[in-house]
Parts: C-alpha cells; sequence; structure tokens
C-alpha cells in the first residue's frame, strides 16, 4: 500500500461511510443496500490493516487539516480502539450480509435507501467516537450515533407501532446522557483550556485534585454510564432492542454500548486514571454494587420474559455489568477482561439476535410460547441459538466461559471472593432463561396448523460465522486475549504515567 495512502486510512473510514451515507439515500431502495455494504467492507479492511500496524504496541496519529494537537483535532489509533473498531467494523459487514432478506420484510420498500444512510451513519458515529482523540469530537460523533439509531429504531414501526415509543424514550435518555456528558466537557475544559484527550491528562494532573475537577468528573460518569445503559440507569433499553428491526437490534446490541465501554475506560484511565482517590472511590462505592446488582436483577428479570428479543435485551444489561465489575476493579487483569469481554459479547449477543430476527422472518413471531417446536422447523437457526446461549452461560470452550475466566482470576487475586462466586452463580440465571427457549423448541410440539421453514441462507452466513467465531475464540484465545492485555497494560500505564 503507498504510504501516502496508509498515511490518510485513519480519517477515510470515518469519510467513506460519511459521503456513502446520502448516496444510499439518492440510489433509493434498489441500490441502497449495495452501496451501504460495499462502503463497510473498505472500512473492515481499513480496519484490519489499522489493527495490524498498531498490534506490536504502535501508536497512529493523524492530524485532521495538518493542524497539530492541541490545537488541531487528532485522530489516534492505538491497540485499544484499534480493537473496538474492529468490532464496529466487522459487526456492520455481517449485520448489511444479514439485513438484505431481514430489511425487506420488516421494513417498506420505500424507506430502505433512508434506512440504509441511517445505518451508515450509525457506524460513522460509532467509528468516530472510537478513532477520534478530541474529547468534544467524542460528543458530536456520539450524537451522529445516536440521532441515527433514534430513527434506525423508530424504522420498525412498520411492524410494532411501540418501536416509535421506544425510540421516544431512548431519544429522551438519550439526551440527558450526552447533556450530563458535555457538561463534565465543558467543566473540564473550564479548568484546564484543552479538549485532545493526551493534552487533558496532562493538564489535569499539573491542576491536581479539585472540586471542579471531581465535578466534571461525575458528569461525565452519569452520562457515559446513562449511555451504556448501567443498572439502574438502563430502562430505556429493552424496549428499543425488542421494538427495533432485527437487523438493527443485531447491530446496536454489539456496537453501541460496547462503544460507550470504551469511552468509559478512556476517560478513566487516560484522562482523569484510576489513581485519583475521588474516582477510585466512586467506581469501588458505587459501580461495583451497581454493577453487580445489575447482573443479578437483569438476569431474573430475563427469566420471566416471554419475549424472546426482550430477554435478549435484559440478558445485555447483565453482560454490561460483568463489563463494569472489571473495569471497576481498577487492575490490569480486571481491565483486561472487560476489553476482552467487549469482543467475545459483541459476537455472542449479534449471533442471538440474528436468530431472533430469522424466527421473525420465518415465524412471525418472537413469542417464546409460539415457538414451540422450532428446533425441528429451522435447525441451523436454533442450532446457532444454542451456541450463542451456551457463551451466555459461559460453558467452557466458548467465549463467554474466557470472559468469566478472567473476571474470577482478578476478583480471587484481589481476595475478592464473594464477587467471583456471585460470577459463578449468575451462570445458574443465565442457565434458566436460555433453558427456556431450547426447551420449548426442542421439547415442546409446534402449534397445529403452523408451517416454518429455515431462514435463507443470507441470513445463516453471518449467523454462523458470528456463532462459529463464539466457539472458536473459546477454544483459541491467544490473538483476543493478547489484544486485551496489551491495550489494558496501555491503560494502566498512561495512568499511572501521571497519577503515581
Amino acid at each position: 500500500m503507498p504510504e501516502a495512502l496508509f498515511h490518510h486510512l485513519p480519517v477515510l473510514q470515518v469519510v467513506l461511510t460519511l459521503v456513502a451515507a446520502p448516496l444510499c439515500a439518492l440510489a433509493g431502495s434498489r441500490w441502497a443496500w449495495s452501496i451501504a455494504t460495499a462502503a463497510s467492507i473498505i472500512a473492515f479492511a481499513i480496519t484490519v490493516t489499522l489493527f495490524s500496524s498498531v498490534l506490536d504496541g504502535t501508536v497512529i496519529s493523524y492530524h485532521i487539516g495538518g493542524w497539530a494537537p492541541p490545537i488541531g483535532i487528532e485522530y489516534r489509533v492505538d491497540i485499544l480502539n484499534a480493537f473496538v473498531l474492529l468490532i464496529v467494523s466487522g459487526i456492520a459487514v455481517l449485520t448489511l450480509i444479514y439485513a438484505q432478506k431481514s430489511v425487506t420484510a420488516e421494513i417498506g420498500s420505500e424507506k430502505h435507501g433512508l434506512f440504509y444512510a441511517a445505518f451508515l451513519l450509525c457506524l460513522t458515529g460509532l467509528m468516530g467516537v472510537a478513532i477520534t482523540g478530541d474529547a468534544f469530537n467524542v460528543f458530536v460523533f456520539l450524537e451522529i450515533s445516536s440521532l441515527s439509531a433514534y430513527a434506525l429504531i423508530a424504522t420498525g414501526a412498520d411492524r410494532d407501532r411501540r418501536a416509535l415509543t421506544a425510540a421516544y424514550n431512548y431519544l429522551i435518555m438519550g439526551t440527558i446522557g450526552a447533556t450530563f456528558f458535555v457538561i463534565g466537557l465543558g467543566l473540564l475544559y473550564m479548568l484546564t483550556g484543552t479538549l485532545n484527550m493526551a493534552d487533558l491528562a496532562q493538564r489535569l494532573f499539573d491542576h491536581g485534585d479539585n472540586r471542579t475537577l471531581r465535578t466534571g468528573f461525575c458528569f461525565v460518569l452519569i452520562g457515559l454510564t446513562l449511555k451504556l445503559a448501567m443498572f439502574p440507569l438502563h430502562l430505556w433499553l429493552p424496549d428499543a432492542y425488542s421494538r427495533a428491526p432485527s437487523a438493527v437490534t443485531a447491530f446496536l446490541s454489539a456496537t453501541a454500548t460496547k462503544v460507550m465501554v470504551y469511552v468509559l475506560l478512556r476517560f478513566l484511565f487516560a484522562i482523569f486514571s484510576f489513581s485519583f482517590a475521588f474516582e477510585a472511590s466512586v467506581l469501588r462505592v458505587l459501580v461495583l454494587p451497581l454493577a453487580m446488582i445489575g447482573i443479578v436483577v437483569a438476569s431474573v428479570v430475563a427469566i420471566f420474559q416471554d419475549d424472546l428479543k426482550r430477554m435478549l435485551a435484559y440478558s445485555s444489561i447483565a453482560q454490561i455489568g460483568y463489563m463494569l465489575l472489571g473495569l471497576a476493579l481498577v487492575s490490569q487483569t480486571g481491565v483486561m477482561a472487560s476489553i476482552i469481554h467487549l469482543f467475545n459479547h459483541a459476537i455472542t449477543k449479534a449471533a442471538l439476535f440474528m436468530a431472533a430476527g430469522c424466527f421473525v422472518l420465518q415465524a412471525g413471531t418472537t413469542s417464546i410460547r409460539e415457538l414451540r417446536g422450532i428446533g425441528r422447523d429451522m435447525p441451523w437457526t436454533m442450532a446457532a441459538f444454542v451456541v450463542g446461549g451456551l457463551s451466555l452461560i459461559g460453558v467452557p470452550l466458548t467465549v463467554g466461559f474466557i470472559s468469566k475466566w478472567y473476571l474470577v482470576e482478578a476478583f480471587i487475586a484481589e481476595g475478592w471472593w464473594p464477587v467471583a462466586l456471585l460470577i459463578v452463580a449468575s451462570s445458574l440465571l443465565s442457565f434458566a432463561y436460555v433453558w427456556r427457549v431450547v426447551e420449548a423448541a426442542y421439547l415442546r410440539d409446534a402449534p397445529e396448523g403452523v408451517v416454518r421453514k429455515e431462514a435463507p441462507l443470507s441470513m445463516l452466513v453471518p449467523m454462523w460465522t458470528l456463532a462459529g467465531m463464539s466457539i472458536y475464540f473459546g477454544v483459541d484465545s491467544s490473538l483476543t486475549s493478547a489484544a486485551a492485555s496489551r491495550a489494558a497494560n496501555a491503560l494502566i500505564g498512561a495512568s499511572n504515567l501521571f497519577w503515581q
């Protein structure tokens, strides 16, 4: 690859999808899917190139317009955000391949061009959030992804009018979260006079602990935890995931909250630092207990859901709790566990929601009671769901086991046995709600007169790609573990650099 082209790769993947979005809107339903898929594939190829370039610890810094930071906006690629970009762009490619049949069935043809335009805008925003090195730019891209996500969820109104209410609730809660976040940024800017993340960290260190810093930290923390649906700030998520079109749910569940966890990691460790006494106490006293409660409460609520997508939505809230557990432990192993779970949960939950979308297409429902006997009618789809369910439980040889293993190891190393036992015991709750679906699918007879057939190949291939990855990276986790370990070391090192 020419060196001049490689130099511009960090900005090209964002610009490419941003430019392709209005092309989808103008092209209409006939070419919109092709344009969106081609743009996402190219963005994924760029991400793979960047990921391979920073895997050895290299950091790529790109200055927008040639203006060096802290005056100019910097796109900064390191092992952590390259890992997140890999998740987001890879899931986008698989979701778009899956979406062609699903979107045709669930959304009116006159809206297809606008749907794929909104999808690419959401992808642009999520990639921009991950790659930018400017704190205010995080807010800008966050709003791009959020506004397009509200529109994507609302397109589910063609099938279920409650999607409009779900999108509206998400808009209100998302706006509140964004407001808290930008107020926090304003306080940090008032204190330091800069918004470049690296420069911000240095100037916060120079100012030391003070009231403005603590207030800004609290506003940023509340805004981000609301955006990522931490218990009890999760109320927007179940309706949003269960009412949105199947392709939208698969994409957002695997990417949106993961990017928010990344932003939280970046701010806590690279900008503030866990050695900042007030921050450390908030994480241990507030975030850690709420994460533990969220795991238990969300899992219990999931057991009693009849709608499959809603059950998986509550499961996502519990899985966010696992990510926050490792983060709040503020140790290298704990942070590593959180980072690796970003990847593991993304591929698992995307596969599960894709299976739910196949049920919507072929059975016309996601009611567990009405999916009786579906395992005999749709064996490949249900088998993929079982693989994803085993990963949620944390069965060995799946990626879910890898995540829980590192989390348990991290808490045992700190001597926090009760939390380690909670993580193990929570697997029983996961087993309970996964078993309800398996029992209905395989051990009960199908309703009389109902004819159902297997999902089309274009939906099975991306779904089984993700299910296969759940097994492969559960057997050989060397790549994901190495990337997560290096990212955790970089975060801990950046934190210690200023505050120890």
